[in-house]
């Protein structure tokens, strides 16, 4: 009897102990936040929401394993992301120009006029001008991946419906010095039906009352295992977009025109 007392008192405790630990933020083992994430800052809610948004594009698994993807940026210029690698390529004919970067190492090789630049210091602000673009252009193709990337945090607004008609979570997304223009803030909303980002509102600064512009999010596409949204109802943003397990190194490596390229 005094055996089955004790364990029960320590059965007793453990349980207590359990039910008084600290509640920690949620973090879904399937979908980790990068490094940089400001998961402590971010509603829980809206963590949840993220999640939601990523199995519904194809999923961590699916989004991690795509290795190239091709676009074209509003009719200015195509792009080509190995995004295993880190190369890019862009294609920009309205100033003759490519550009042949690796944003993970920074090497770079640029062409512009027709000329390949060669001086460093201005090779140096090129590679910058060409990450610019990428950093831009990727974002209005796969933002809806980069919900808990670095930088960002996370805020639940509550629900509202799209300029359509669709009921929608809306999430807000601000950021801490990260990429071109660390002092803009975005809303999304989630479609409730079936969690994709359906439309979103970009403001130049955080502490705007008022949105510089309302885009809709939509004409979701499959992707190879993934989802994405381009040629959209407004005709604004991606169109032409590709995904390839792989391509030919040349088409990183050389200026010379490539069947790939789509202008």
């Amino acid at each position: 009897m005094k055996t089955t007392f004790s364990f029960s008192l320590l059965l007793i405790l453990l349980l207590i102990a359990c039910n008084n630990a600290p509640m920690e933020s949620p973090v879904n083992e399937g979908n980790p936040p990068a490094e940089g994430f400001n998961l402590e800052g971010s509603d829980a809610k809206a963590i949840e929401i993220a999640d939601n948004v990523m199995e519904a594009m194809g999923g961590r698994n699916a989004w991690d394993n795509t290795h190239i993807i091709g676009w074209n940026f509003f009719g200015r210029r195509h792009l080509i992301w190995n995004k295993q690698t880190g190369d890019v390529r862009i294609d920009v004919p309205q100033d003759t120009a490519v550009y042949l970067l690796n944003i993970k190492d920074g090497s770079a090789k640029v062409k512009f006029k027709g000329e390949e630049i060669t001086d460093p210091d201005s090779l140096s602000v090129y590679q910058q001008k060409g990450k610019g673009m990428w950093i831009n252009d990727s974002y209005w193709l796969v933002m809806p991946f980069k919900l808990k990337d670095s930088g960002v945090t996370l805020e639940y607004l509550g629900e509202d419906t799209t300029q359509t008609g669709a009921k929608a979570d809306v999430l807000k997304l601000t950021f801490e010095a990260v990429g071109n223009t660390p002092d803009n803030m975005y809303k999304v909303w989630v479609d409730q039906s079936d969690n994709l980002v359906k439309q979103w509102a970009y403001y130049a600064r955080y502490d705007q009352e008022s949105p510089n512009a309302v885009w809709p999010w939509d004409n979701y596409q499959t992707y190879g295992q993934i989802k994405l949204s381009a040629d959209r109802s407004d005709d604004r943003g991606p169109k032409m977009v590709k995904v390839y397990d792989s391509l030919p190194q040349t088409v990183f490596d050389s200026f010379a025109a490539s069947e790939y390229v789509q202008l």
